[in-house]
């Protein structure tokens, strides 16, 4: 799974420096390389993109890896890379509905039209159509992006966020809000910031996804209980000064592997 960023300005690189990798490029990459796992993004900014573009960016790696691609769809944070790319910061909400609505109709049909707000078009060819239309992951912890989640998504993909406010917050709200519009309640799928330490950090201040192995272990379990059909751990930890090599993140996750995940069923 892979993160998306197109303008890396001075904002950006203060989280994710350059040289920051086109996710559609390396994932396209990826599936060449790889058979089984599932690849995708965490998250693409969609309005970063005409959706024609991203459409069939998408459609085409899923052909590629046999029906593999997860497409996760965000709005991001940063005010400058809009700019840089001539993008309205302050409706970038409104963007990605609308942007969603192309993509996911284009994954379906051969030809489409459409007259919106940010982009129209007549009787676009659109394939070739993917092997499997592509899962939609809403990454997003707002009332928008959970509004979002159940109109457009197939599941619901926060990140960093703790139990307690999955538990307590934001699934109600998920569900009340799926019952207003009289849909399914998207899948749950959320984002760990991976952090494994040798001293139990506090419960009441920690995210999901961080602490001793016995405290990751049972954030797992209640991520279970809550609903989660998947869980992404993520080992990057948010600023370029924290970076670790790549064996390190490597034995991280082999660690978590072997003492929280278990041992392998095949």
């Amino acid at each position: 799974m892979i993160s998306d960023h197109v303008a890396v300005t001075e904002q950006v690189a203060q989280q994710y420096e350059a040289p920051f990798y086109d996710p559609f490029t390396t994932l396209a990459w990826l599936a060449g390389s790889t058979e089984r796992i599932e690849l995708g993004t965490t998250v693409t900014v969609l309005p970063f993109r005409h959706p024609l573009l991203t459409a069939r960016a998408v459609a085409n790696i899923d052909n590629f890896s046999g029906g593999r691609f997860i497409f996760g769809v965000g709005v991001s944070w940063s005010e400058t890379e809009y700019a840089a790319l001539g993008v309205p910061f302050r409706r970038r909400g409104a963007v990605t509905d609308e942007y969603l609505d192309v993509v996911t109709r284009a994954w379906r049909h051969e030809k489409i039209s459409h007259h919106g707000e940010f982009v129209s078009f007549d009787d676009v060819s659109t394939g070739p159509l993917p092997v499997r239309t592509p899962p939609v992951w809403i990454g997003g912890g707002s009332k928008a992006a959970l509004r979002r989640a159940v109109k457009y998504g197939d599941a619901w993909h926060p990140l960093n966020q703790r139990i307690a406010w999955f538990r307590d917050e934001a699934l109600p709200a998920l569900r009340r809000f799926a019952d207003e519009a009289g849909r399914p309640v998207p899948q749950f799928a959320p984002r760990l910031p991976l952090l494994l330490t040798d001293a139990p950090l506090p419960d009441e201040t920690r995210l999901a996804g961080q602490g001793t192995l016995d405290q990751v272990r049972r954030d797992l379990d209640e991520l279970a209980e809550l609903g989660a059909t998947h869980v992404l751990f993520d080992t990057y930890r948010g600023e370029p000064r924290s970076m670790r090599p790549q064996a390190e993140d490597e034995r991280v996750l082999e660690t978590l592997a072997q003492y929280v995940l278990g041992p392998s069923e095949g």
